[in-house]
This record gives structure tokens, sequence and C-alpha cells, in this order.
């Protein structure tokens, strides 16, 4: 009933924002959305007749600002998107998870914070400009690991991530089936998780085993990384379904 009554208000909040972009004639920004947070703000924009346009500081984000605009695309404002990056110089690599820990820590909320991209020796933090400066004087550690903040004068130019091809044959497109096959999981097992709240079809949460997967479908697997289904063929004589996906984050258990 909480997550129904808070999407609620953030569907009004963007409503509110988008009619006002139009009334005011102006560019409006939102903090950083959710995949699906940003669905609701397309629609939003859609209602006003207003543009909206989405960006999380570098192509396929998954965290992105939504712009409400009534003019042309063209003539959007650059984004209120700053840069920070991180290194730790000597040390092993910090886990994601304790990278947005220490931010969290920090007392900001989770809407000024976009996407942390890990690399090979590098983190690249993405937030809203007015939050840059405070983040690189005090975020000094993620877990055990020290780090050095540096704010870009620029936003990077990062390559979208790099999935890993899966193929395989499943006995219906059903989610249950489909986490089962790119999780490396036993059927059971990948319902346990949908039942469990630990799996977003679509970057919503679902409990239903049984809910049907189609072609360019995003499923986030908590644990596992994220599945996205390039082809669900049709079924062969055996009655099994070809498919093909690409694998991110790939921790499957052997």
């Amino acid at each position: 009933m909480r997550e129904e009554q808070n999407e609620e208000l953030l569907r009004r909040r963007f409503q509110e924002l988008a009619e006002r972009s139009f009334r005011q004639d102006r560019p409006l920004f939102t903090g950083f959305l959710s995949p699906a947070e940003a669905q609701w703000a397309l629609t939003a924009g859609k209602k006003a007749r207003v543009l909206t346009v989405l960006s999380g500081g570098y192509p396929d984000a998954e965290r992105v600002i939504a712009c409400f605009s009534p003019f042309p695309e063209e003539e959007t404002p650059d984004f209120p998107i700053d840069a920070l990056e991180l290194r730790w110089p000597h040390q092993s690599a910090p886990a994601h998870r304790d990278i947005l820990g220490s931010v969290m820590g920090l007392g900001l909320e989770r809407h000024c914070i976009g996407d942390i991209v890990l690399e090979a020796e590098r983190a690249i933090l993405f937030c809203e400009h007015s939050m840059a400066e405070h983040l690189r004087d005090s975020l000094l550690s993620a877990g055990r690991i020290r780090l050095q903040t540096a704010l870009l004068s620029e936003l990077p130019q990062l390559s979208p991530p790099e999935g890993t091809e899966w193929r395989d044959t499943v006995a219906s497109p059903r989610l249950d089936a489909v986490v089962a096959s790119g999780c490396h999981l036993s059927r059971a097992k990948a319902a346990d998780l949908i039942n469990g709240g630990q799996v977003k079809l679509r970057h919503l949460p679902t409990l239903r085993t049984d809910a049907q997967v189609e072609p360019g479908d995003v499923i986030s697997v908590r644990g596992f990384g994220r599945l996205q289904i390039q082809e669900i063929g049709s079924p062969t004589r055996k009655g099994r379904y070809p498919l093909q996906m690409l694998l991110f984050g790939d921790k499957r258990k052997p």
C-alpha cells in the first residue's frame, strides 16, 4: 500500500512539474529517477503537451533526470549533472554497494545521485550539480577503502556496458523460466527469488512467476545482475522456446 501511495505522489508531482513548465514557458528538471519513474515522467510530459528529455550523464544510463520543456529538443538547456571520479591507489576496488552506502551515509537523498559506473581503476559517480562539491569534499571512503575524489570539469565519455550473449531454450517464456536460464538456477529457485521480491520486470517489481516475457524486456535479479531479452523464437518440435539475451553483471552460480 505504501509503495502505491508513493507512486501516486510521484506521478502527481511529475504532472504538476510538467504543467508548470507549459504554463511558465520554461524548462524544469526532476531529480534522478529510476527507470520506472522515468516512464511516469514521460507520461506526465505527454499529458501536459511538453517535451520530456531524459539524461543520466552518459549513454544508456539507468538513473536519469527528466527535463520538461515547451521548446524543441535542440533547445534543451544543459542538465544539472556533474561527475565525480573516485580512485583507490594501491587498494582493491570497492564494491558498488559500498560506494552507494557511503554516499547515502552523508545524508543525501536518492534523487540526488545517478549511476555509479565501476571501471578497472576508477569509478564515476554522477550527481546533481548542487551536491557535487559536497560530495567531493566529504566522500573519503567506501567501506574500508580510502578514496581520492575529484570533481571532473566535464562529463566523461563512457561507453555503454557490454553484455555477455547467452542462448538457451526454455519450456515457456514465463518469468521464472527465463530467470532460471539467465541466472543458471533451478526453476524452483528462480520462483523463490520472484516470490521474495528480488526480481524486477520492465523496471517494476513483480511477484508473478507466470508473467510473460517479451523481446526487449529488461529483467533485474538482485544479486545476479540484469538480463536484456533480445529474441524469443517460435516453439521447436519439442515445444521449447529458443531464447537469446544479454547478461550484465553476470554472477550466475555454477
